[in-house]
């Protein structure tokens, strides 16, 4: 009797969690350019990471954007952000299961002469209408 309570105390949290993350997902990264890297570069092979997640489970829908400053009073460590966009955490969940040995992962550490991103926040985000 405790264990099919505890299996539909279970089932009625889930239903109530699972519309909490609803929003997209939203990874930003704080990276630092090699000072011999160009801008046209870290576009270049943030492209070619893109095409790479985009062939992998999870990461179809992903968009990436690149952002440098150009205007601020102090950026601190930070030369570029950038930002990955998922449609669901379902999505997210399934890219970062499957990173590890991805041949974006291997991109990653290819480019780390060029660009080195060591902070990153995830968050949710909704669209405001």
């Amino acid at each position: 009797m405790k264990t099919l309570l505890g299996l539909v105390l279970v089932a009625v949290l889930m239903i109530g969690v699972a519309p909490a993350y609803s929003g997209e997902a939203v990874q930003m990264w704080k990276c630092e350019m090699d000072d011999d890297a160009t801008e046209a570069q870290v576009k270049a092979m943030s492209a070619k990471w893109l095409e790479a997640v985009k062939k992998q489970p999870g990461g179809e829908e992903f968009e990436a954007f690149v952002l440098f400053p150009i205007a601020v009073n102090a950026t601190g460590e930070m030369d570029v952000m950038f930002v990955v966009v998922a449609p669901s955490f379902q999505d997210w969940g399934k890219f970062w299961d499957a990173y590890g040995g991805s041949p974006a992962a291997a991109l990653e550490r290819e480019n780390e002469a060029l660009v080195v991103c060591p902070d990153s926040v995830v968050w949710e985000s909704f669209k405001v209408e």
